[in-house]
């Protein structure tokens, strides 16, 4: 079962493009509503700095969300070095997070009484979130991962999750199981099942373990090509 080539392929759920389409579409709303301050102008309201960030970020959040969708059609699986649609999505948690520390200043300057307000803290803490989201995400796609390496393989199914590693000394079998399912049968007579039906490829990904397994050719299936 030893090889002396080794690959290591970028795992992404089956539905990655529909996941992120879906996430970008959750600010479309508040970013049409920030766009609308717009109108504003038309109306003879002096221009404010709130109002520029409001059009500004609302503008950039919807062009760049068709852009995303776009790129999503033709390169699902391909993730730029910083995601510049999550940046606009904490510009919109920021402007949302002002507006309500703004209105609960303006009552206590009206004479209300004076709190704790959690909630413009909390879009705070949402914004630096997405803002550090959008220079990780590709670090974290890189994390779910299949390695092919010279004395078995590892395997990680998800970001977060934790890193599985599997010696060829320490295998008996490999058995193909359904169209994406793998059970690793060990020397020592435990038994592993894999399932690969939730990522993009999965049976692909399956067929590409066993013939690293056979010392067959290596290729990444979630590759773009050339």
């Amino acid at each position: 079962m030893n090889q002396p080539a080794s690959a290591r392929i970028t795992l992404y759920h089956r539905q990655h493009a529909r996941r992120q389409r879906a996430k970008g579409l959750m600010h479309l709303v508040p970013a049409l509503v920030l766009l609308s301050s717009g109108l504003n102008l038309v109306q003879g309201e002096a221009l404010s700095g709130v109002m520029l960030a409001e059009i500004v970020v609302g503008a950039a959040y919807v062009a760049l969300l068709v852009r995303e969708i776009l790129h999503l059609r033709h390169h699902p699986h391909h993730r730029e070095a910083v995601a510049w649609l999550e940046i606009a999505g904490a510009g919109i948690l920021a402007l949302e997070g002002y507006h309500i520390w703004h209105r609960h200043h303006e009552a206590e300057l009206a004479g209300a009484p004076h709190r704790i307000h959690v909630l413009p803290w909390l879009y705070g803490a949402l914004a630096l979130f997405y803002v550090g989201l959008a220079f990780s995400m590709q670090h974290l796609d890189a994390r779910r991962h299949l390695h092919l390496l010279p004395d078995g393989f590892s395997l990680r199914m998800h970001p977060l999750g934790l890193l599985r590693r599997w010696h060829w000394a320490d295998i008996d079998m490999l058995v193909p199981v359904g169209a994406d399912e793998l059970l690793i049968r060990r020397r020592d007579g435990q038994e592993d099942r894999l399932s690969f039906a939730p990522l993009h490829e999965g049976g692909a990904l399956r067929e590409q373990l066993l013939q690293h397994a056979t010392g067959g050719p290596l290729h990444d299936e979630n590759e773009a090509p050339a």
